[in-house]
């Protein structure tokens, strides 16, 4: 039996934009920016290409607490330094990704890497938000650092590119950083005239970034730079051809089909963990982090 195509639900554009600390202006595709099922991934944040201009002092997030999930971070302009209450900290550049798992909670700040802040310039990144099944949100925190030089990458036929695998397989290339629930985390980066395929289970929610450039989806959908494009829930194939050279963040994965509580920096499954979340943090439970 032929696999079916995976059916573009829509192509979104980015809605307007909020600053997070003074270091990050981004559109928030879901959950407030659109409604649309996307889980295990909870929450897209999509810092757009911007310029910033030279400045001593690093902009940034100052420090906040975080249970119950993970984040991943995306850059592909700019670069991120990191700071945690587990000891872990680390820089990324254009490429890199970082993974952190908050668990049973964490306080952590993100800024400007210091070199970049004094010089300034383009800066483009992604924070994604993990959500953990019930029985993984109180696991011990912890941080994968997933280099660009390092990271698992498929090589296209006929130069149509290649995939840059984060998390998940494809083609059988696995990618290194660990997940607790099924999903596929892929930057494709297609050469003008590029073409990919990618085979995902139809009950998983599956979306696409256009980060640069145009991409045609299944022959007939075009989407551009800064838009999303969400998939339905009724097949598993989708093709991806490159109108000009770009680059795609592909994500997919097996809905967590539980109930979610949030409150800010805390995604829980009840309201009474939430609490017991916030009054963790005011006793000092999270660790401690310098500002």
């Amino acid at each position: 039996m032929e696999a079916k195509t995976k059916t573009v639900s829509a192509i979104l554009n980015a809605p307007a934009p909020h600053m997070v600390g003074d270091g990050f202006r981004v559109h928030n595709f879901f959950p407030k920016g659109y409604k649309i099922k996307m889980s295990p991934f909870f929450l897209l944040d999509y810092n757009a290409r911007i310029e910033f201009s030279a400045r001593n002092e690093p902009r940034g997030v100052g420090v906040h607490p975080h249970r119950g999930f993970e984040t991943v971070t995306i850059a592909y302009h700019g670069a991120v330094a990191h700071h945690d209450s587990a000891g872990n900290s680390g820089v990324i550049y254009p490429g890199d990704v970082q993974w952190m798992t908050a668990g049973s909670g964490i306080l952590h700040k993100e800024y400007h890497e210091e070199q970049f802040s004094k010089k300034g310039g383009a800066f483009q990144m992604v924070q994604l938000w993990v959500n953990l099944p019930a029985k993984d949100k109180m696991t011990s925190p912890r941080y994968q650092d997933v280099k660009h030089s390092e990271m698992a990458k498929y090589n296209l036929e006929n130069g149509a590119g290649e995939i840059e695998v984060i998390a998940g397989d494809y083609n059988g290339t696995r990618g290194s950083a660990t997940t607790f629930t099924p999903l596929n985390l892929f930057n494709a980066r297609l050469n003008e005239g590029g073409k990919a395929f990618f085979n995902f289970p139809a009950g998983h929610n599956t979306g696409f970034v256009v980060i640069e450039g145009r991409v045609k989806i299944n022959d007939t959908e075009i989407a551009k730079t800064d838009q999303f494009v969400h998939f339905k829930n009724d097949g598993s194939i989708i093709t991806a051809e490159a109108l000009e050279n770009c680059i795609i963040l592909i994500l997919s994965g097996e809905p967590i089909n539980e109930p979610i509580a949030q409150y800010g920096p805390f995604l829980m499954n009840k309201p009474e963990e939430v609490q017991q979340a916030i009054n963790d943090y005011n006793q000092g439970k999270f660790g401690y982090l310098d500002e």
